[in-house]
């Protein structure tokens, strides 16, 4: 069966989405187009590339994804001074090693630049901080003066995937200057509204899977101090925008997985955690899919 597929952010807990793609393919599931945001915009490529679910864990499984860290170099081997290339980079990594691991898995399947897919078939959320707006790609392209169809896959997803503040921000040249581009969490993590059209009607099934847990069950934030004051901002920054649209309608489309013990930038993931959110999507999914 012929689905739309939608995937939700969410770090390194992303590694739920492959064990819910894994159950989706087993029962006969494939998609058609596919969009995420962050981790979720990493499955979706995957998936437009030709990976197989299997393949997505064996590949995720092999890395080591501290390696995909690389903070700028210092002449003074200060500790505080990665906070001081903080305050100047705005962000602690580089990310160029993400954006060359992206590149190095997407060539093994000839995909390298949009033009390489099937219009339409994969989309990814990022955010534009300097004009404060969401961007989705590769189709808002041509508003920066930038051809959609050359434009790198790996380059793209780079965007949709900086963490604020861990990832030092995409700087876009456009013909006006330069636009400073995050993650696409920071105004939605999960864009379920992007296969339908302005009454609603879509082309085919969508599926959305999101790493939360329903709405009525998330817990509310309890801020004491100025860490959770930022947690609970971006928290709320993430899904304002998304649930806003999410319905009771929706929600009957939409497989919930709840991963909130989980750190979205846990990048010295051990097997067993890894196991576990393999584990945890799966279960979600099978469980869903009785009922769908």
């Amino acid at each position: 069966m012929l689905i739309d597929g939608v995937f939700s952010g969410g770090g390194l807990k992303g590694f739920a989405l492959v064990g819910a793609l894994q159950v989706l393919e087993e029962k006969g599931f494939r998609f058609k187009r596919v969009v995420g945001t962050s981790a979720g915009a990493i499955l979706a490529c995957f998936i437009a590339a030709g990976y197989t679910g299997k393949e997505i864990e064996e590949m995720l499984s092999e890395q080591n994804f501290e390696e995909l860290l690389d903070p700028r170099k210092t002449i003074i081997p200060i500790p505080f001074m990665k906070w001081i290339r903080l305050y100047w980079q705005l962000g602690l990594y580089q990310g160029i090693a993400l954006e060359s691991w992206f590149m190095e898995k997407l060539a093994h399947k000839g995909i390298y630049t949009f033009s390489d897919l099937p219009a339409g078939t994969l989309k990814f959320i990022a955010s534009d901080l300097t004009n404060g707006r969401i961007i989705v790609l590769p189709d808002d392209l041509e508003r920066y003066d930038i051809s959609a169809g050359s434009f790198p896959v790996s380059r793209a997803l780079r965007m949709s995937c900086g963490i604020p503040f861990f990832f030092e921000p995409v700087r876009l040249k456009t013909g006006s200057g330069e636009t400073i581009v995050v993650d696409g969490g920071v105004l939605s993590n999960f864009p379920m509204w992007l296969f339908e059209d302005m009454n609603g009607k879509k082309e085919r099934p969508i599926l959305g899977v999101k790493l939360s847990r329903q709405d009525e069950e998330i817990p509310g934030h309890k801020i004491d101090n100025a860490l959770h004051l930022f947690e609970a901002l971006f928290s709320t920054m993430k899904n304002a925008h998304d649930e806003k649209y999410i319905s009771r309608t929706h929600e009957k489309n939409i497989i919930f997985i709840p991963v909130d013990d989980t750190s979205s930038t846990q990048f010295d993931i051990d097997e067993a955690t890894k196991n576990d959110l393999l584990e945890r999507g799966r279960f979600r999914t099978t469980q869903f899919l009785k009922m769908w």
